[in-house]
């Protein structure tokens, strides 16, 4: 990758803080390695504790690193001899709880970091932002009287009013209404896009993250464990706990075939060519709730034994005749008891595999 096209770079970054008892440090952050180039949407995801938030603090500038270095534009901002301050970053930033003035209107909210431009300009710039966000029509109205959706659009306004080289979004979507926080991502995606906004966000939320982002870097235990796009991610998990961490599924155990295949509980899945398991070894293959299918028609039967309703579909846990348990997306209108068997069959294209633990 050619570093003269690198907006954000982080090269073996690592960031303690004093433990809580007073006796050395604990290190968040442990070799942390990303980039992101020009107009480019990333994601840290991972689960609380992770790290995430730490690398999008040192990013800003908030948070000093105890090793490596990043970089924006190929210029050193943060390393353990060099500290570049946050208001020199060019770094915007959109707060969880999007931190808007509440005794500012909208147009105010915007404006307030444009104080570098004549006061007429401000107004014209700022009304500016917040048409492009689609709230010009709200210029007027205070935070409180803005919907969730709405506020978080006029956070992301006043960020990007300054014209800053790098938006840094941390849990952006999480004080909102779960049911809209898929659609608030993708509408978050088409305003960074159609500006040609570089942007980090860090969520705990995988649909929010493959809603928005073109790069996703999993994190686990201050590390990076797979950076890669949404698709790949989904269908090529570098081990196991990604595999796990990303979508819903269950590892079930299967046999190497002589023809290429592995055979499972289920029937038979064609394995990738570039598998390297041997003939007759037993592994671990990933079923996703997508990789199943209700077929009444089916010989193969499997018991409800929990279901969760999603709207346009249950999510379905069903127990099969060896006692091991599978997930399953069902359309709502197969209402299905708990306790009955259903019929099911095998409809994975990508067949996600490990050797056994």
């Amino acid at each position: 990758m050619n570093l003269n096209h690198t907006l954000l770079s982080l090269k073996h970054v690592e960031i303690s803080y004093p433990s809580s008892n007073g006796l050395g440090s604990v290190t968040a952050v442990k070799g942390l390695d990303l980039e992101l180039q020009p107009g480019e949407i990333g994601c840290l995801l991972g689960s609380s504790g992770c790290g995430k938030s730490s690398v999008l603090r040192a990013i800003c500038g908030f948070e000093p690193v105890q090793k490596g270095e990043i970089l924006l534009r190929n210029s050193v901002v943060s390393s353990p001899i060099t500290h570049i301050a946050p208001s020199q970053r060019r770094v915007g930033m959109v707060f969880q709880d999007f931190a808007l003035f509440p005794h500012l209107s909208a147009l105010e909210n915007v404006a307030f970091g444009l104080q570098h431009f004549p006061s007429a300009q401000r107004a014209s710039l700022a009304i500016e932002w917040l048409k492009r966000v689609g709230l010009a029509d709200k210029a007027q109205a205070y935070p409180h009287e803005l919907s969730g959706g709405q506020q978080q659009r006029v956070a992301l306004a006043r960020a990007m009013a300054p014209e800053p080289d790098l938006i840094l979004l941390d849990e952006p979507f999480s004080s909102l209404d779960i049911e809209f926080r898929e659609r608030l991502a993708g509408e978050m995606r088409e305003i960074l896009k159609k500006n040609r906004i570089t942007a980090l966000l860090v969520t705990h939320d995988q649909f929010e993250a493959f809603a928005i982002a073109d790069q996703i870097g999993v994190m686990a235990g201050g590390k990076v464990i797979q950076w890669d796009t949404p698709y790949a991610l989904y269908h090529q998990p570098i081990n196991r706990y990604v595999a796990d961490f990303i979508g819903r599924g269950v590892f079930v155990k299967g046999v190497v075939q002589a023809s290429g295949k592995v055979n499972i509980e289920l029937g038979e899945l064609v394995l990738d060519p570039n598998h390297k398991n041997t003939v007759g070894e037993e592994i671990d293959v990933l079923l996703r709730a997508d990789d199943i299918q209700h077929d009444d028609a089916s010989p193969t039967q499997a018991e409800v034994v929990r279901k969760t309703f999603r709207g346009a579909d249950f999510l379905y846990t069903l127990k099969l005749a060896s006692g091991t348990e599978i997930v399953a997306f069902v359309p709502s209108h197969h209402d299905h008891a708990i306790g009955e068997k259903i019929g099911i069959h095998l409809v994975a294209d990508h067949v996600v595999t490990f050797s056994q633990e």
